[in-house]
């Protein structure tokens, strides 16, 4: 009984690890068949991401070699530029690239091209500007003991056309017009009309005389005596706005013509013309010229081309400025005729009859080159003559936009010539003082007139002249020398004094 007993039990031991060992296998079957079914879908979708990607069949490899390969180069060159940036301007191959004016190929301390200071390397070393010591890093040159420059780029002083030109404006001004209190549509009040029709408008933020009978007209300005009141001494000057474009943006809106002719009493003859001609189009422009003899009868004609080939192929060598206000003179002095434009003066007569007044005419395209800003001025005597009689300088040549203190380029002219007087003298000092007339309020002419007065300053100290030797002063309209209550008083009031300290 016992031996059927451990049989039964032996066989039931038997069926039960059959029955696991089934469990087992079915599981590690079932295993095999889940593997191979993720394996299959992953060959799947790996297929179709390549077929995607552009890769099939065996290329796949070797396009991610060559893909990784050229990722391994562009990571490569990167990390060499960070390097190279890192390490700061002449590290490689020694050169440097201005950061002024962006030359490469800078060898030595300073810009071949405009010669800015070499920077310095980002590693917060610096070289010595004065024994040329590399590496320091303190406030001194570890070598010579001089101080780390600051690195701000020092300003070279400006040098216009107007500092070098030799035009002298008129002492005392005897008609002014900037129409800047002229209403919008009405005829300049202070001028008489003698030929087709004129009207105040505005162009570039400026008030200005505009021709609206198809661009012609004459006027000349309402005096006291019509046709004798240019002295035997005087200058001209007015500004235009050169126009390169019509209001629809086109470049093509025909030609102008400004004249300036001079008459001469009691024959009310023509003495002497000049003529301004400029074609919008392609930039073309010409400035002519003409003069009678003293004696009469013989003529000299002339004229100069302002735009250089007449297609504004090189503006920086042309005297006129594209879409921006120009600025004209003339010059008489008793026979002496000279014409100026931007400060250059492109014609000389040294013989020519005395005018006694001018008409002002133009022909063109209305709205896109008008007048503006005209002075007429007895006389020039010489600064350093007018300081020693009275122990100052008045001047009416240095002038500001309306309303502002910005120097006008024109300006440039007595400033130098100031600078030349105190170069000269190195013991004349001056307080410069600038005044006004009577209009607007008393607080905004003081605030005014002081800005002026520091903006000469500031501008003698760029062309060189010791800080030291000038005192800015505002006087608002506080001392004026005319009537307030005329144009021609207001004109005088409006004055620049250097007095001698």
């Amino acid at each position: 009984m016992k031996k059927l007993v451990l049989l039964v039990m032996a066989l039931l031991l038997v069926c039960s690890g059959a029955y696991a060992q089934g469990n087992v296998l079915n599981r590690l079957k079932n295993r095999v068949k889940n593997a191979a079914e993720q394996n299959i879908g992953n060959k799947v979708e790996k297929g179709v991401n390549d077929v995607l990607d552009g890769k099939l069949g065996n290329k796949t490899d070797k396009n991610n070699k060559q893909d990784e390969e050229q990722l391994r180069e562009e990571n490569r060159a990167r990390a060499e530029e960070i390097k190279r940036q890192s390490q700061g301007p002449g590290q490689n191959d020694g050169t440097w690239t201005c950061p002024e004016c962006g030359h490469e190929g800078n060898t030595g301390k300073f810009c071949e091209e405009c010669g800015a200071k070499r920077p310095e390397k980002s590693d917060g070393t610096w070289t010595c500007p004065e024994c040329g010591h590399e590496g320091n890093t303190g406030k001194f040159c570890a070598e010579c003991g001089a101080p780390k420059p600051d690195g701000q780029k020092k300003e070279k002083p400006t040098e216009t056309a107007y500092a070098k030109s030799d035009f002298v404006p008129g002492d005392e001004i005897f008609f002014e017009d900037d129409f800047a209190n002229e209403q919008l549509g009405e005829f300049p009040s202070r001028w008489d009309l003698l030929d087709g029709y004129a009207e105040i408008v505005s162009i570039a933020g400026r008030k200005c005389i505009g021709f609206t009978d198809d661009g012609r007209g004459s006027i000349k300005p309402l005096m006291e005596e019509p046709k004798n009141f240019l002295p035997d001494v005087f200058t001209l000057e007015f500004d235009s706005f050169i126009n390169g474009k019509n209001e629809l943006g086109d470049s093509e809106v025909g030609e102008e013509n400004i004249y300036i002719t001079l008459f001469s009493q009691p024959l009310n003859e023509e003495v002497g013309r000049f003529h301004f001609w400029w074609r919008t189009g392609d930039g073309g422009s010409t400035v002519n010229w003409a003069a009678m003899n003293p004696s009469g009868g013989n003529w000299v004609y002339g004229d100069k081309d302002l735009s250089v080939g007449h297609d504004g192929s090189d503006e920086s060598k042309s005297f006129l400025k594209l879409n921006d206000w120009n600025h004209f003179a003339i010059s008489f002095n008793k026979r002496a005729y000279k014409i100026y434009v931007n400060g250059s003066r492109v014609a000389s007569i040294p013989n020519m009859a005395v005018p006694t007044w001018f008409e002002l005419s133009h022909q063109g395209a209305y709205k896109y080159s008008t007048i503006s800003n005209i002075r007429l001025a007895k006389g020039a005597v010489p600064l350093y003559e007018r300081l020693m009689n009275s122990g100052k300088i008045v001047t009416y040549a240095i002038t500001f936009d309306v309303g502002k203190a910005t120097l006008k380029p024109e300006a440039d002219v007595e400033i130098n010539r100031i600078k030349g007087i105190m170069e000269q003298d190195p013991s004349i000092n001056f307080e410069v003082q600038g005044h006004c007339d009577n209009t607007g309020s008393a607080a905004v002419n003081d605030k005014l007139s002081q800005q002026r007065a520091d903006a000469i300053v500031a501008r003698l100290v760029e062309f060189g002249i010791d800080a030291s030797r000038l005192t800015a002063v505002g006087k608002g309209a506080h001392e004026p020398i005319a009537d307030n209550g005329t144009d021609e008083g207001r004109a005088k009031n409006r004055r620049v004094e250097f007095v001698k300290k």
